[in-house]
C-alpha cells in the first residue's frame, strides 16, 4: 500500500466533499473511513483510477453518516450528485482547501491550528510546539475550530495572511517530519506567488528558496546536524539561493515590507556569505530589528540574541537574552552557546546537557548531548 499516494490525494477527495456540501468535519470523518477502506481493499484489488475511487467511496461515506431527518432530506438531493465512476479531473485542489480552511467564522490562530491538522497532516503536538502552547490547549483549540465550521458552507474562503501562515508553519515542520512538507509548502506557495501579486507571497516563497537551498548540508552522512557555521557550503544550492534572492530584490523594490520579506533578507545574508567568517552579523542584526517591530515574536528576540553575541561579541549577546523569558524554546541551548564563545566552558556544558533534556527531536538532543560531552573532555583534559 503506497501511503505517500494517499497521502498526496487526500486534500483533493476532501476539497470536492467540501464543495459538493459537505460540512467541514464529516467530509473529514468519510474521507478518513474512505481512506481506511482503501488501506483494506487496494491490496488485492487496486484501482485504475485512485483519486476518482476515493472521492466516489467517501462520497458514499458521508452519505452514510448523515442520519437526521433533514440530512436524509439533503441527502436525495446530494445524491443526484454522486460522481460518476472514471477518472477524476487532475487539478491540484489542495491550495483552494488551505483557503477554505482559512474561513472567516475563524479565528486566524484557529484557522492555522485546523489547516495543518486536516490539510497539513501535521499532528496536535507539533502545532503546539509551533505555537509555544501545550498540546492539550492546541487540542482544544483545534475541536473548538471543528465545531465552529461544523455545517458551515464553505464558499468564503479566508484572507491570503492566514494562508501564508499555514504554508509558512508546514514549511518549518518539513525538516523534521517523516513525509517531505518543505517540498509540498514549497510547491504551493510557487502556485500561490503565481496567482497573487503580493510582495509578502513573494517574501515567503524567497525565504523558503533560502532555506531549502542549505537543506543538504544541514545534515552530516549519519543523519546528526551540522549548525550553520560548520556546513560546507559547496553542497548548498547555489541556483536556488540566485532564484531566491531574485524574488526578494523584486519584492523589496516594492517597499511593502513584511515580516516574510524580512526573514528572506536574513536568510539571504547567510546564503551570500562565502565562508561563516564572513557574515555580515551587523546588518543580520539591524533586519531583526526590522523583524521585531513587526512581529513582536519572543523568538524572533532569542534569534536576535545570537546575532548580537555574533556582532557585538558573547557579553552583549548574554546581555540581550537575559532580557527574555527562561522558558521560551531552545532559550537554554542558546545560552550554552553565547557562554562557550565567551569561554566559560564549564557553565557550556551544562547548559547544553540542560537544554538536550528539553530538544524537541531526536536529532537536536543528540547534537546538544554531543556539545556537552565536546566540552567536558575538554575540561577534563
Amino acid at each position: 500500500m503506497d501511503e505517500a499516494l494517499l497521502r498526496s490525494l487526500t486534500p483533493g477527495v476532501l476539497a470536492v466533499l467540501v464543495r459538493r456540501g459537505a460540512d467541514f468535519a464529516a467530509a473529514e470523518d468519510a474521507v478518513q473511513d474512505a481512506l481506511v477502506e482503501a488501506v483494506r481493499v487496494w491490496p488485492a484489488d487496486p484501482p485504475r483510477d485512485a483519486k476518482g475511487w476515493l472521492v466516489t467511496a467517501a462520497w458514499r461515506k458521508f452519505l452514510d453518516q448523515a442520519r437526521s431527518e433533514t440530512a436524509r432530506r439533503r441527502r436525495e438531493n446530494l445524491v443526484e450528485e454522486e460522481p460518476e465512476p472514471g477518472p477524476a479531473p487532475a487539478a491540484d485542489d489542495t491550495l483552494q482547501l488551505y483557503f477554505l480552511c482559512a474561513h472567516p467564522s475563524l479565528t486566524p490562530s484557529s484557522a492555522v491550528a485546523l489547516t495543518l491538522r486536516a490539510v497539513g497532516g501535521l499532528t496536535t503536538r507539533q502545532i503546539a510546539q509551533a505555537y509555544l502552547v501545550p498540546e492539550a490547549t492546541m487540542a482544544q483549540r483545534i475541536s473548538r475550530a471543528k465545531r465552529t465550521v461544523s455545517g458551515v458552507r464553505f464558499d468564503q474562503p479566508g484572507d491570503v495572511a492566514t494562508v501564508l501562515r499555514v504554508l509558512y508553519l508546514v514549511f518549518n515542520e518539513g525538516y523534521s517530519g517523516d513525509v517531505d512538507l518543505a517540498a509540498e509548502a514549497i510547491r504551493l506557495t510557487r502556485q500561490l506567488a503565481a496567482a497573487i501579486d503580493h510582495p509578502e507571497v513573494a517574501g515567503l516563497l524567497a525565504l523558503m528558496l533560502l532555506h531549502h537551498a542549505r537543506r543538504a548540508g544541514r545534515t552530516a552522512p549519519d543523519g546528526s546536524l551540522v549548525p550553520l557555521a560548520e556546513q560546507d557550503r559547496g553542497r548548498w544550492d547555489t541556483r536556488m539561493i540566485a532564484e531566491g534572492v531574485a524574488i526578494l530584490q523584486a519584492a523589496l523594490a516594492r517597499d511593502r515590507l513584511g515580516e516574510f520579506q524580512a526573514q528572506a533578507a536574513i536568510a539571504a545574508l547567510h546564503a551570500d556569505a562565502p565562508a561563516a567568517e564572513e557574515t555580515d552579523w551587523v546588518q543580520i542584526v539591524e533586519w531583526y530589528d526590522e523583524l521585531g517591530r513587526l512581529t513582536d515574536n519572543p523568538v524572533v528576540r532569542l534569534n536576535r540574541a545570537v546575532a548580537v553575541g555574533e556582532a557585538d561579541g558573547p557579553r552583549a549577546g548574554l546581555a540581550a537574552l537575559a532580557e527574555l523569558d527562561t522558558s521560551l524554546p531552545r532559550h537554554t541551548a542558546v545560552a550554552a552557546h553565547l557562554h562557550e564563545r565567551d569561554g566559560d566552558l564549564a557553565t557550556a556544558a551544562r547548559l547544553y546537557a540542560e537544554a538536550a533534556q528539553k530538544a524537541p527531536s531526536l536529532a537536536e538532543r543528540q547534537h546538544l548531548t554531543r556539545q556537552a560531552a565536546r566540552l567536558n573532555a575538554l575540561l577534563r583534559g
